[in-house]
């Protein structure tokens, strides 16, 4: 107790003092962590209604930040890492400022979003209670390897989960990870209904090289399907393709919607599914669609996945990318009206080193406008690919401030989308910050 309550008052003077020069870092969870080894699972020890796990390739800081607004419109304290500060070290410091000094923290649940290595990290030191598994893709392959290996990684954290582990439908890495799952473990899915089965290679890369006799699984009573209704609008179903089956027509009480989300595009809609589901399970029958569908309705995007700045009067709007199937769906989503475009990719550890998996990505929805700048760290890199493509690029400026100021320069009276990489977000986004008073972005990630 001495020790964890030494941790506590040393982890929120590192993380003052972080702040004071102008961001967070994982600094202070490693203060916290070196002091007291066994930080997380003292601070944790207290939380009631479970432990729950957000990992996969994409989507997590999305999805993690749904299923926290369902929980708290049911009534239920949540503690998360809403910044996306998803390494283990990241999460201690996002839990410092919610800490009282005895190191015990006060919450009905934690939802974590933690990195696909990470989680086992987690794992390690808390054993989960319950897990969501969005993905696989191929992202920062010098950390991961090929999608086999992050595919093993999430296996391995179901295989701890406790209580229910929510599996993805429609991912063929991600649904055999049923048979991995301990026995008494609940598991159940979330999907797409067949109606639009056939605009899931946009978003996940069916690159499946079984040859074993998996079958794949149905969607239950319990499991959550996405249903659109139009083009902006869906809704979440419970019970389609059940045994005692629910009519696609007829309206049901469980069902979730309908909805519109303030973010765009059909990867936000299946986070949203996601989410629904899994508040699902961990709710039971205290779970109401109708508080479930008016907290996803008012969530905003998180900082930098589809989220729009005002820059003197015209929207600025921030692009995470970070993989093949997160660009493409990114260009998809985003780039289906041309606007003025620059591109930002670096290179740095919470990128992914290896940038090869540009030229797995098609840009030639850029060639109406495009490209008035690329930056960052492979700022030459990009342009080069973007060559390949046909798309004409204007500018090369590798510092990322500099070639912020040309862009919204040329570009003062219209729209413009930034599409950047993790780093290059966070340095972006923070200039914006200072510049036009925006709300703090909190702890940086990795």
């Amino acid at each position: 107790m001495l020790r964890t309550t030494a941790a506590v008052v040393a982890g929120k003077a590192a993380r003052a003092a972080s702040r004071l020069r102008g961001g967070g870092s994982a600094l202070p969870g490693l203060v916290a962590e070196r002091i007291d080894p066994g930080f997380l699972a003292h601070a944790l020890a207290d939380v009631p209604g479970g432990i729950v796990v957000v990992t996969g390739t994409n989507g997590k800081t999305t999805t993690t930040k749904m299923l926290v607004a369902v929980l708290r419109a049911h009534g239920r304290r949540v503690f998360s890492n809403p910044t996306g500060s998803n390494f283990t070290r990241g999460v201690i410091s996002s839990m410092l400022g919610e800490l009282p000094v005895r190191g015990r923290l006060r919450a009905d649940m934690a939802v974590l979003e933690l990195d696909e290595a990470h989680a086992l990290k987690f794992a390690a030191a808390v054993q989960p209670t319950h897990a969501l598994l969005l993905n696989v893709a191929r992202d920062q392959l010098d950390r991961f390897a090929e999608i086999d290996h992050t595919a093993k990684l999430l296996a391995s954290l179901a295989e701890q989960t406790t209580v229910g582990v929510v599996l993805n439908l429609d991912d063929s890495f991600v649904s055999r990870i049923r048979d991995r799952v301990a026995d008494g473990v609940a598991v159940h899915y979330f999907g797409v209904d067949a109606s639009i089965a056939d605009r899931l290679p946009e978003l996940q890369e069916q690159d499946v090289r079984f040859d074993d006799d998996f079958v794949a699984p149905v969607a239950g009573p319990d499991d959550g399907l996405l249903r659109p209704v139009d083009e902006r609008t869906f809704e979440v179903v419970f019970g389609l393709g059940a045994a005692d089956g629910v009519s696609e027509s007829a309206p049901d009480r469980r069902n979730v919607g309908p909805l519109e989300l303030q973010q765009r595009g059909l990867a936000a809609m299946i986070n949203a599914t996601a989410a629904a589901a899994t508040a699902r399970m961990l709710l039971g029958d205290a779970f109401d669609p109708e508080a479930a569908a008016e907290a996803l309705r008012a969530v905003t995007p998180p900082f930098g996945r589809g989220e729009v700045v005002v820059v003197d009067g015209q929207p600025l709007e921030l692009v995470l990318v970070k993989n093949p199937a997160g660009f493409t769906v990114a260009l998809g989503t985003y780039g289906s009206t041309p606007v003025a475009t620059m591109i930002a990719i670096n290179d740095n550890y919470a990128d992914g080193r290896d940038v090869s998996w540009l030229y797995d990505v098609s840009f030639e929805s850029l060639r109406t406008r495009g490209v008035t700048i690329t930056s960052g760290v492979r700022g030459y890199d990009m342009a080069l690919r973007l060559q390949y493509d046909d798309v004409p690029v204007a500018e090369v400026q590798t510092e990322l401030d500099p070639a912020l100021d040309a862009f919204l320069a040329q570009h003062p009276d219209e729209p413009k989308r930034i599409f950047c990489t993790y780093t290059a977000m966070m340095a972006l986004r923070r200039t914006l910050a200072a510049r036009y008073d925006l709300p703090d972005i909190g702890e940086e990630a990795s």
